[in-house]
């Protein structure tokens, strides 16, 4: 329960803050499907999945439009504030742990990263779940949300967070004396830690992983604050594609369509600061052998 109280924290810091936009895009990836395959087909080793390359194509989107890659610090009463880019793509991604519990895990600088170093990386923390204490990790992102909050003059929430976390059903369990001692002692490099779970600079989740057969898609995402965006991704769909026959002539064919919802804050993006991102998003989807040369 400590896990959910922790979320719903936060989502409820979104919805009461933050002016939400959305808009659902529908990629056609009828040839980046086909290419996927016939890449994976010639590929040693191992195989790349529509998730990985779905992430690689977000991370090439982000860089033709940086002002959704960014975090936004405002203050209402005063009605000013800043909005501040990143160079670096850093994701924000629920995974399902080990205790069958969802945890959102920072995938850090992806937008530099291969689709084998990205493979790499996603299969890295799934062995790091292993030997992570996931309350200890968690009373580590509840302090540093609750002292984010003491800096901006809230002083009665933190109360009431420390008050709710070591009391009560929901309590975080902390680890104490021989084992905590004895988890400490694992190294870095084979557990979760606080940098694995912190801010990233967008926030990507995607529910067609969950369940591949759906037919919809997602009409609206909570935007994780201070970042500025969220993207939703859905299942890869059967649809049918506008093809241009012989002589010019379009036509329709069966072909996948991939549904992207997409959340901004609209305190910091308007609209036209996405369209980028959708047309760099196309772009590789109509011209996919580029994925040829993301791979090690």
């Amino acid at each position: 329960m400590s896990r959910e109280k922790i979320i719903a924290n936060m989502t409820s810091e979104s919805w009461e803050t933050i002016p939400h936009t959305a808009y659902t895009y529908n990629a056609d990836v009828t040839l980046l499907m086909e290419e996927l395959k016939s890449l994976n087909n010639s590929k040693k080793g191992e195989k790349i999945t529509i998730n990985t390359l779905v992430l690689k194509l977000i991370c090439e989107g982000l860089k033709a439009a940086p002002e959704m890659n960014a975090h936004i610090d405002f203050n209402r009463r005063l009605a000013k504030g800043k909005v501040t880019e990143f160079e670096e793509i850093s994701i924000t991604m629920p995974m399902l742990c080990m205790d069958g519990e969802m945890m959102t895990i920072k995938m850090a600088d992806f937008g530099n990263k291969s689709l084998d170093g990205m493979t790499a990386y996603i299969n890295d923390v799934n062995r790091r779940m292993e030997k992570t204490h996931f309350d200890t990790v968690l009373y580590d992102v509840a302090m540093d949300y609750s002292l984010r909050g003491l800096k901006k003059g809230r002083f009665m929430k933190l109360i009431y967070r420390l008050i709710s976390g070591y009391t009560g059903k929901t309590k975080i369990e902390r680890l104490r004396g021989k084992r905590k001692k004895a988890y400490k002692s694992i190294p870095d490099s084979d557990r979760l830690t606080f940098n694995d779970v912190k801010q990233g600079t967008i926030t990507v989740t995607n529910v067609g992983s969950l369940w591949k057969g759906q037919r919809g898609h997602l009409n609206l995402i909570e935007i994780i604050p201070p970042q500025v965006c969220a993207i939703g991704v859905g299942a890869v769909q059967d649809s049918p594609a506008v093809i241009t026959g012989a002589g010019g002539k379009k036509e329709t064919a069966p072909g996948k369509s991939l549904p992207l919802c997409i959340c901004i804050d609209h305190r910091a993006l308007d609209f036209d600061k996405v369209i980028p991102f959708m047309k760099k998003f196309d772009a590789i989807c109509e011209n996919p052998k580029i994925i040829h040369a993301w791979v090690n």
